[in-house]
């Protein structure tokens, strides 16, 4: 039987990378997106030339009746998940006094309710399977006073990771943490603030999306415990 992987926000950047050497490692893919159309597309074409399906939902992270009928939907199509990767991210930094509570609601939403919400309704279809969930070393020790309310939630992610490990039966679960990585967002940022983040954390050079990728499937055909976190630093000074 054929394997089949969801990937949330999956139009670009990781999330694209993700599904892309996941369908190369042989598996159809279920991905999400909210407002990337276009891209997502491109992505359907890319990923059906490898030989296997892609089917795509619009899904928002914001509201849980969204999530409730994803997964009513997923659980209608398909017998068995074998992988959910948890990758779309929100990120709203701002100043500290700036911060409203309706913004750091929204991040913590996005980044940890909504990976919970995803494998609360998910793990009854995912026996033997693998949830990876994508946080960040902001989550561990490169956080910064711009970005609390995103560092908490990849904190919370690490430590649900951690909790889940050992509630779910039958199923592995690990979190990769990467350090800055080169996509879409990340160049678009002020390059002087980005080169101040990069000096200030040690981190030489961006990590290639694409290497993330291979760490998923790296991660998932590895024999590591489950509730382990896997992080990615980049290279250094």
């Amino acid at each position: 039987m054929k394997k089949i992987a969801i990937v949330t926000g999956c139009a670009k950047g990781i999330g694209k990378e993700i599904a892309l050497e996941l369908a190369r490692d042989g598996y159809d893919i279920i991905g999400t997106y909210n407002t990337s159309l276009s891209e997502i597309s491109l992505l359907k074409s890319r990923i059906e030339s490898i030989g296997v399906k892609f089917n795509s939902y619009k899904l928002d992270l914001l509201n849980e009746d969204d999530i409730n009928n994803f997964c009513n939907a997923i659980k209608k199509e398909f017998k068995k998940i074998d992988a959910l990767v948890n990758n779309a991210a929100l990120s709203l930094d701002n100043n500290f006094l700036d911060k409203t509570s309706g913004e750091f609601k929204e991040v913590l939403q996005v980044n940890l309710i909504s990976p919970f919400l995803l494998i609360q309704r998910l793990y009854d279809i995912m026996s033997n399977g693998v949830i990876i969930n994508i946080s960040s070393t902001d989550g561990i020790n490169t956080y910064s006073k711009f970005n609390m309310d995103y560092s908490a939630s990849k904190a919370g992610l690490i430590n649900l990771t951690k909790s889940l490990a050992l509630e779910l039966e039958n199923i592995r679960i690990y979190s990769i943490c990467p350090n800055w990585v080169d996509t879409e967002s990340i160049r678009e940022m002020n390059p002087e603030y980005l080169s101040v983040e990069l000096n200030r954390v040690g981190q030489k050079e961006l990590i290639d999306p694409k290497e993330v990728a291979k760490k998923v499937i790296q991660v998932i055909e590895s024999n590591l415990k489950s509730g382990s976190i896997v992080v990615m630093e980049g290279s250094h000074e």
